[in-house]
């Protein structure tokens, strides 16, 4: 539920802003209450919260479980090849609550399981999906360039539709995770909530891009959704490594990322009505845990991919985590 303190320091700091930037009284009202009644008209309330545990913390042996889900990045993408059926499985057979998947599309349009906009870094293939057909990702193999490629040579770039199947076979939950096509995401979604009701309580969708869940949102009220989140991304790459050679564009995108955090933190997540804020796990603490759940928000860490960081996340933090790996440590990813 949204806090009190919440509502008094947004406006106040949008009308602070706006009085320091135009010295008028006038205008910083007219802004603020321009926010408050776009808020108050456009944004989506949370899916109520017992629907959201559901998904987050999965029933053990017919009663809902506290435990700390364990989710597979990509399938467990150090496990088997990402985004394919045979992670899916691996994920199953080691043990992790549930999967993470990304959703793309192939040039004619068919909903399929992978991360880049290319074929280039995991099949043997090369070129970008916008350019292929279904058929012709179809003939790649999804496991040639991961390091057991020997084991599941072959592997095909699935279907959405595939991937959902099995993983409700395996009674594994899904966390959506769309790069973009905030349309086409929301239209090939909505069909599959529709044709199975049970990924209501089974499933949610994520995005880095705020317009991806709003559309969702739009699209079906009742799903559950996430917003994804790593500061200074724009600016940034994961490893601290600046962007851009150029001062003055570093200087601009990081202007932006201050600005981004903060209207994640504060506007973007209850426009959108998330049930969950996915964190790169850098960036979580116990106070941050808590800064969300008096919003009525869980946070979700990404990626804790060595045992030690599990540990912590498991018996300290007790909030579920994404990982690469449900067997061993594996290499960090931003």
């Amino acid at each position: 539920m949204l806090q009190l303190g919440d509502e008094v320091t947004l406006y106040s700091f949008v009308f602070m802003f706006v009085f320091l930037g135009t010295r008028s009284p006038l205008w910083s009202t007219v802004l603020t209450t321009s926010l408050y009644v776009f808020l108050a008209m456009f944004r989506f309330p949370q899916v109520a919260s017992s629907r959201a545990r559901l998904m987050l913390h999965p029933a053990v042996g017919g009663a809902e479980s506290a435990r700390v889900s364990v989710i597979a990045h990509r399938g467990g993408a150090h496990d088997a090849p990402e985004n394919t059926i045979a992670a899916i499985r691996e994920a199953s057979k080691n043990g992790a609550t549930g999967v993470e998947l990304d959703l793309e599309f192939s040039a004619d349009g068919v909903p399929i399981l992978m991360h880049d906009d290319t074929v280039d870094r995991t099949t043997d293939g090369s070129g970008a999906l916008s350019q292929m057909t279904f058929s012709e990702l179809r003939k790649l193999d999804a496991a040639a360039k991961h390091r057991l490629r020997y084991k599941f040579a072959g592997e095909k770039i699935p279907t959405l539709v595939e991937a959902v199947e099995e993983c409700m076979k395996l009674q594994l939950s899904i966390y959506f995770d769309v790069k973009g096509h905030p349309d086409e995401a929301a239209a090939a979604l909505q069909h599959l909530y529709r044709k199975h009701p049970v990924l209501y309580n089974s499933s949610m969708v994520c995005s880095f891009e705020p317009k991806v869940i709003y559309r969702m949102r739009q699209s079906d009220p009742e799903v559950l959704t996430a917003l994804t989140h790593r500061p200074w991304s724009l600016s940034r790459l994961g490893d601290g490594t600046p962007r851009f050679s150029s001062p003055w564009k570093q200087y601009w995108m990081t202007l932006m990322d201050v600005l981004l955090d903060w209207a994640h933190h504060h506007v973007l997540w209850r426009l959108c009505g998330i049930s969950a804020f996915l964190m790169q796990k850098d960036f979580v603490s116990l106070d941050y845990i808590q800064f969300w759940a008096q919003r009525g928000v869980e946070v979700v860490a990404w990626t804790v991919n060595t045992d030690v960081e599990k540990e912590y996340f498991e018996n300290v933090l007790r909030i579920n985590y994404i990982t690469d790996s449900l067997v061993e440590d594996s290499e960090p990813h931003f």
